[in-house]
């Protein structure tokens, strides 16, 4: 039998808006058709977590109180997440999740949101101007169709070292002025796309893809 892919959901319980589970769930299925068996922990508040131990990690989304509850958790493990994703090893961060990677959220009041500052970037809340509908975007997998639903407007600090995941068609992605979506740093992307967004087999086979090339070159 093919090995076990191990795969880290960060605070499933508290982060899983408008079907980000189904990223999971989509992604085991594409697993289990290579013929490996998939285990998925939920890593939640103080619970033990070792990167290193995992083939894939998942963060979803959340509303603002949800993210504060997570900001607070969060600090414990940005050693073992830096270390993983400069290993290059395949994470997936979906809107509240895909924020708190950057330096911060800064909320309509003026507060903010402490992230990971793992990777160079921000968000400010916009409450008065939602952005919310289908969206539509290129990437270097190809075309990917998903829902948007947030306040928030990501930017990058440093362009040079963050790319974006696709350029828009359809929708406003980090925000109403780069007409960009997402993020990739090496093999950690960052999205605002729900729906979920591996329903895009595109999306989804590249990932598992390189779940299975990493476990490859560690088990090598």
């Amino acid at each position: 039998m093919a090995d076990t892919i191990r795969i880290a959901y960060l605070y499933e319980d508290l982060m899983n808006t408008y079907g980000d589970s189904g990223d999971v769930k989509i992604l085991r299925y594409w697993l289990n058709r290579e013929g490996h068996p998939v285990e998925v922990d939920n890593i939640s508040l103080d619970a033990p977590f070792d990167a290193s131990q995992y083939d894939f990690v998942f963060f979803g989304g959340g509303q603002d109180y949800e993210q504060t509850v997570v900001a607070k958790d969060l600090p414990r493990l940005k050693e073992t997440l830096t270390d993983y994703i400069e290993a290059g090893k395949p994470m997936l961060a979906i809107c509240g999740g895909y924020q708190l990677l950057g330096s911060y959220y800064m909320t309509s009041g003026g507060t903010k949101i402490p992230g990971l500052d793992i990777l160079p970037l921000h968000t400010v809340f916009k409450a008065d101007a939602r952005m919310i509908g289908d969206t539509e975007f290129e990437t270097e997998f190809g075309t990917v169709r998903a829902f948007e639903n947030h306040s928030g407007r990501t930017y990058f600090d440093d362009p040079d070292k963050l790319q974006p995941l696709g350029k828009m068609v359809q929708g406003y992605g980090n925000n109403p002025d780069d007409g960009v979506e997402g993020m990739r740093y090496k093999n950690t992307f960052g999205s605002y796309s729900h729906g979920p967004l591996l329903r895009n087999e595109n999306i989804a086979r590249a990932i598992a893809k390189l779940i299975l090339e990493q476990r490859a070159t560690v088990t090598a």
